[in-house]
């Protein structure tokens, strides 16, 4: 066998093999289809930044006069693109929150609790309420929207609403938006439309309390079971602020469980 002879066959070998490993690589024609339904899903089939001339989502000025919106919290750190606008801010130790007007957002269950995730290996910093994507979305507190944004690899759609009560409130993976920036919202207006955008496996409401950008356990705040505030003031403490409260009376234990317990101390003697 001559020596071009062999370079031939080897190339061809090679060439077959190739195939082969193509073809055992290949995904199943329905792969492609599951896919491109999942970005479907994902992206909003209208524009979420289309504001739509609705009066009933749109401005009402008599109503909204008395809210106290030429306070400084209006002021300070507000032409900002992030999340956390207040940077390197001095933070108090403790703060009175008057939480007193709060309005449910939805009133889907809670499926995702605030705090550490070991599987993504980074902190949960909200709560994530079930909902139907195009669910009205409405405002947990009267306020100004300070942005509206989107973010792939994240809260998708996203609302940034800040409160006299010097809360921010964030609401992420919508489909659409019902309000813009600087817009001023009272408690329980619709803002937005819910939705499955970002980072998201499933139609849900992502929901963040922060005080000069610090998240806040919602969970401290509000009662997610009956849709209000634990109390009328949210006491912000520097030192505890991640962590939920518990108000719910204190378990009495059984008689059994007392006696079975004595039992075993005598036993001991």
């Amino acid at each position: 066998m001559t020596f071009n002879l062999k370079i031939l066959l080897s190339t061809a070998l090679i060439a077959m093999t190739a195939v082969t490993v193509q073809a055992q690589r290949r995904l199943p024609e329905s792969h492609a289809t599951q896919h491109n339904a999942l970005i479907a899903r994902q992206n909003p089939t209208v524009n979420p930044f289309k504001i739509e001339n609705n009066d009933l989502l749109l401005n009402h000025v008599k109503e909204r006069e008395a809210l106290d919106m030429e306070s400084e919290v209006f002021g300070e750190f507000w032409n900002s693109d992030h999340v956390n606008a207040y940077g390197n801010a001095m933070i108090p130790d403790h703060k009175l929150i008057d939480v007193s007007e709060y309005c449910a957002p939805v009133k889907g269950r809670v499926t995702s609790n605030y705090g550490y995730r070991s599987r993504f290996r980074r902190m949960h910093k909200g709560i994530d309420l079930g909902l139907h994507v195009g669910d009205t979305v409405r405002a947990a507190f009267s306020g100004k929207v300070r942005l509206t944004k989107y973010e792939r690899k994240g809260y998708g759609y996203y609302v940034v609403m800040r409160h006299p009560n010097g809360l921010e409130t964030v609401y992420g993976h919508l489909s659409r938006f019902l309000v813009k920036p600087d817009q001023v919202v009272k408690a329980g207006d619709p803002i937005a439309l819910g939705g499955n955008t970002g980072r998201s496996t499933g139609p849900h409401l992502h929901f963040e309390t922060r005080f000069m950008g610090i998240a806040i356990n919602p969970a401290a705040i509000i009662d997610f079971d009956n849709y209000v505030p634990h109390k009328d003031e949210f006491a912000f403490d520097k030192r505890t602020y991640g962590k939920s409260q518990s108000y719910a009376p204190a378990k009495k234990k059984s008689s059994k469980k007392r006696y079975a317990s004595s039992k075993k101390r005598k036993a001991k003697k």
